[in-house]
């Protein structure tokens, strides 16, 4: 399981559409930094800026051949956030089965 501050820093990366939109076109295939400016339209040194939040937040890694950087993302990215969430559900599912215990059991009133 991802440290409190791994979370954070992967929360914080997936807050922005921007890196949202780079996530998205990341996960059909690696892109060049010109290849993900291109859709949103902003300028390289901005982009490389986002990727290096996502690449800081554990979503894409890059690498480098000649001039040319390439991104990709990680295999494992969203694993952690998809356990958590599992484990949220989890949680929330038997609070309800025991809310809906207590009201079977419970009596009704006739008032």
């Amino acid at each position: 399981m991802m440290r409190p501050e791994q979370f954070d820093r992967l929360f914080h990366a997936l807050a922005d559409p921007y890196r949202r939109n780079m996530v998205e076109q990341l996960s059909r295939g690696p892109a060049t930094v010109s290849e993900l400016a291109e859709p949103i339209a902003i300028a390289l040194p901005s982009a490389l800026k986002h990727l290096k939040v996502l690449e800081d937040g554990g979503l894409v890694r890059s690498e480098k051949a000649g001039r040319v950087r390439t991104y990709r993302m990680r295999p494992d990215a969203l694993t952690s956030v998809a356990q958590w969430v599992r484990q949220r559900e989890a949680q929330m599912n038997k609070a309800f089965d025991r809310l809906v215990e207590a009201m079977t059991e419970t009596p009704e009133r006739d008032d």
